[in-house]
């Protein structure tokens, strides 16, 4: 039997996440042609408000490792390759905004740690298979831990108010949340990384949880969320506002509660998720990856998603038609859009020919300060 997940706090506060009234019922429209239209309208009439609302303080990005990932699931099947396997690079994110309660908030996204990773059944399987050598070495890179993140830019790990993945595929959330049962093989409960952190996650992603499908569980660490105290999260349905700047959408397709953050920057508007690995997914018809442009020309579609589940392709090709329509031109190349993949294609000779036609790098707007107003 399944092990009960822990209950969630309800928002009820003016800190609490609030729901965005634009995108109410777009999941339901029916046939699929119609709800495609329905989310593409709907994500601009929200980007007319959202850009109206005001701007976050700060956002900083920082590189926690660089993991192994088939090819085939990158792009749907699309890209031509040599190399079975190219690497993704993982990126958290310190963003700084005020809420709606006028008070000052700190986020941490994709607070991903490492070892928690290596125990997702796909990770520890591949290790097995391809031996330490090749899986820790060749495939993957360490650059740091969260917890020593936040103090290299001056900031304290109590700060933080909010905690949050775009899913949590691949995370030992008792690593990062803290937990009331050991993990195997340790002597002693973990404590939180984020003392004071709520941890926001979509009440479906909560539930698979509760009872893992076989095309789900390659991806979810086993007993991830055993012990997480139930106060310590705080669960919401369809897309909700954390503050100035700050948004939350969810895109269901990659998993049922797969959500992208959404920033309001001095650059314009980006947004962060998995649902791509690159900016060729967003973009194909700009990709010079063998085959993803051709692919997408082919079937007559604008994105290729990211498929290593499939839980939902439709719905997932909506979502990401819902971030290109949020997301601005870059600065750098105003071809390509301000999507950070929350995971982004590394740029390694070995994966050659399947090298992003454009690479983000992450994000660095304004200065971080403590919630004391020091830095």
């Amino acid at each position: 039997m399944p092990k009960p997940v822990p209950s969630a706090k309800k928002p009820q506060d003016a800190a609490a996440p609030r729901p965005i009234p634009e995108f109410e019922g777009v999941h339901d429209v029916w046939p699929r042609g119609d709800r495609l239209h329905a989310v593409r309208r709907a994500a601009a009439a929200y980007r007319e408000r959202f850009v109206q609302q005001g701007r976050i303080h700060a956002v900083r990005s920082f590189d926690i490792a660089a993991a192994p990932y088939p090819t085939r699931f990158g792009f749907h099947g699309a890209a031509l390759a040599v190399n079975p396997f190219v690497s993704i690079v993982n990126r958290m994110l310190a963003v700084q905004f005020h809420g709606f309660d006028g008070e000052p908030k700190t986020l941490v996204w994709e607070p991903t740690v490492a070892a928690g990773t290596a125990q997702a059944p796909f990770y520890a399987q591949l290790k097995r298979l391809a031996g330490d050598f090749l899986a820790d070495h060749v495939f993957a890179r360490y650059y740091q831990d969260p917890d020593t993140v936040l103090p290299s830019c001056g900031l304290r790990a109590e700060d933080v108010d909010f905690v949050s993945f775009d899913h949590l595929h691949v995370q030992d959330v008792r690593m990062i949340m803290g937990s009331t049962s050991t993990i195997s093989g340790e002597r002693v409960p973990r404590e939180s990384l984020f003392p004071r952190a709520q941890l926001l996650v979509h009440r479906k992603e909560l539930g698979t949880f509760e009872s893992m499908h076989p095309m789900q569980w390659a991806w979810y660490v086993d007993g991830g969320m055993d012990g997480v105290p139930g106060e310590r999260i705080t669960a919401f349905d369809g897309d909700v506002e954390l503050g100035v700047g700050v948004s939350l959408l969810w895109t269901p397709g990659h998993t049922d509660g797969n959500h992208s953050l959404v920033l309001n920057t001095p650059d314009g508007v980006w947004v962060s998720s998995e649902n791509g690995i690159s900016a060729d997914n967003w973009q194909p018809e700009l990709s010079r990856i063998p085959g993803v442009r051709r692919h997408a020309a082919f079937y007559g579609r604008e994105v290729v998603p990211n498929a290593n589940t499939l839980e939902d392709s439709l719905d997932q090709y909506d979502s990401m038609v819902k971030e290109k329509t949020l997301a601005d031109p870059s600065r750098r190349d105003p071809r390509w859009l301000q999507i950070l993949p929350s995971s982004e294609l590394a740029r390694f000779k070995r994966q050659w020919p399947v090298l992003p036609g454009f690479t983000h790098g992450g994000l660095n707007y304004g200065e971080l300060t403590l919630a004391d107003g020091g830095r």
